[in-house]
């Protein structure tokens, strides 16, 4: 199985890429597919079921709404998210759904969007059901997918130990393990973002791959942009008040303060702009996933803002180290907060980060693959209990201090000379582990931690 490094990073949309992206590219997919398959014509209504951690939670992750614009035709890298809301609401006023964008078919929202909080589908927490129905009632087309993380989706018939389709590619320098990419970097001389390159360039010109990545870091920018910018309470009912602008205020009318501590508080900034432009359903780049979004960019700011030197290829070569350490805890182990609980968002995007930060500061591969270890191992066993279902609590901050933790992480690693006890690929496995020992109300069900103990008001 091959993996890019655009496959790790995506534009999306908010809150959730698992709950928001996914459902929203699975309906899609649905709505196409019956396009294809000559089944458009004969439906009158289509039906969506939601199953597992997406029927506990799909409320506050939008997955609902995401269902309703995916089956009209919309993707999460271009949908108008100042609309979104009010598409989803004219769809249930006019009790009518336009099936990719065109057909038009009854609709009824509480009949046809239907959430199972406790019903799950076998392969994956994050399950799904669409149904296409004619005018008889009778079905014409029946059909699963799995949300698995990071915005990925699976075709229910798909094996339930399949992560993604494969992609068999051949690269110039596979790697499913650290061990393995290390051992490529010895033996060439290359860095770890050289050999994610060399591999990149089988399915695209470096030319394009760099627009593309740092097309990614402009849409990182907006959104950090757009969060410092925005005022006021975010959706979904806790009364969570933005705290960007008014720190974004604060950092840049002190500008003769010595702290020594103030970058911390600028990536504290970005942390949380990326974050609450997420929970506000808004435009941000999985980094693996939206949960964990703000982690990658907080930290690139870091780099651009207080490295000198800092430019674009540092850019390029930062997201190519990221997603190399990424593409590992894809196929090793699970980004998806629902199949190994927070760990598996934060934690994985901290160790990103973490690698990231410590190639373009001058790391070799054993001190990139230190940073990335340490970034992980000091998230293990994170829960994930967002209250209300809305990640925004713990969530948010849950970035920032990631954020930190990632830089520390990275600057620790340099201190040493790459040699340490516990490898990337130990605490890999120790992570898939942990979640598969982890109860599952601590698995993106708020049925557990801070999701049952914190009063909704």
């Amino acid at each position: 199985m091959a993996l890019s490094a655009l496959d790790l990073f995506s534009v999306g949309i908010g809150p959730s890429s698992s709950h928001t992206v996914g459902p929203m590219r699975a309906a899609k997919l649905f709505a196409d597919s019956l396009k294809g398959d000559g089944h458009l014509a004969a439906t009158v209504r289509v039906q969506a079921e939601l199953f597992g951690s997406l029927g506990a939670t799909g409320r506050g992750h939008g997955s609902d709404k995401a269902v309703v614009l995916g089956l009209q035709g919309l993707e999460p890298e271009t949908v108008d998210t100042s609309t979104a809301d009010d598409q989803v609401a004219a769809a249930a006023l006019n009790a009518e759904l336009r099936i990719g964008g065109h057909h038009r078919v009854d609709f009824n929202w509480d009949e046809d969007v239907v959430l199972h909080r406790r019903k799950s589908l076998p392969a994956h927490p994050n399950g799904m059901t669409f149904r296409a129905l004619d005018h008889t009632g009778a079905v014409v087309s029946e059909r699963s997918f799995y949300s698995i993380g990071g915005g990925f989706v699976v075709d229910g018939d798909a094996d339930a130990g399949d992560q993604v389709v494969a992609d068999d590619t051949p690269l110039p320098y596979p790697f499913t393990t650290a061990d393995q990419l290390l051992a490529i970097c010895r033996r060439e001389s290359m860095s770890i973002s050289d050999v994610m390159l060399a591999n990149e360039l089988v399915w695209r010109s470096e030319a394009e791959l760099r627009e593309k990545l740092l097309g990614l870091w402009a849409v990182m920018r907006e959104c950090v942009d757009n969060g410092c910018a925005a005022e006021g309470i975010l959706p979904g009912g806790l009364k969570v008040r933005r705290r960007a602008p008014s720190l974004f205020r604060t950092l840049t009318a002190d500008t003769g303060v010595t702290d020594p501590l103030r970058a911390m508080e600028w990536v504290n900034l970005f942390a949380l702009a990326v974050n609450e432009e997420n929970a506000a359903g808004g435009r941000i780049v999985t980094a693996p996933t939206n949960g964990a979004a703000g982690i990658v960019p907080a930290v690139l700011h870091y780099y651009v803002k207080f490295v000198p030197g800092a430019d674009d290829d540092g850019v390029v070569r930062f997201l190519l180290a990221a997603a190399a350490v990424g593409i590992l805890f894809k196929i090793n182990a699970s980004i998806s907060g629902a199949e190994v609980g927070c760990q598996g968002e934060v934690g994985s995007a901290c160790s990103m980060a973490a690698a990231g930060l410590c190639e373009v500061l001058g790391g070799i591969p054993e001190q990139v693959e230190n940073a990335a270890e340490v970034g992980i191992e000091h998230n293990l066993g994170l829960t994930c209990d967002p209250v209300g279902g809305l990640v925004q609590i713990p969530c948010i901050e849950r970035n920032a201090i990631a954020s930190v933790k990632a830089i520390n992480a990275a600057r620790l690693a340099l201190h040493g000379d790459g040699s340490h006890k516990v490898s990337l690929d130990k605490a890999i496995k120790t992570m898939r582990e942990t979640g598969a020992d982890m109860k599952t109300k601590y698995k993106e069900t708020s049925r557990g931690g801070l999701a049952v103990n914190v009063i909704e008001c």
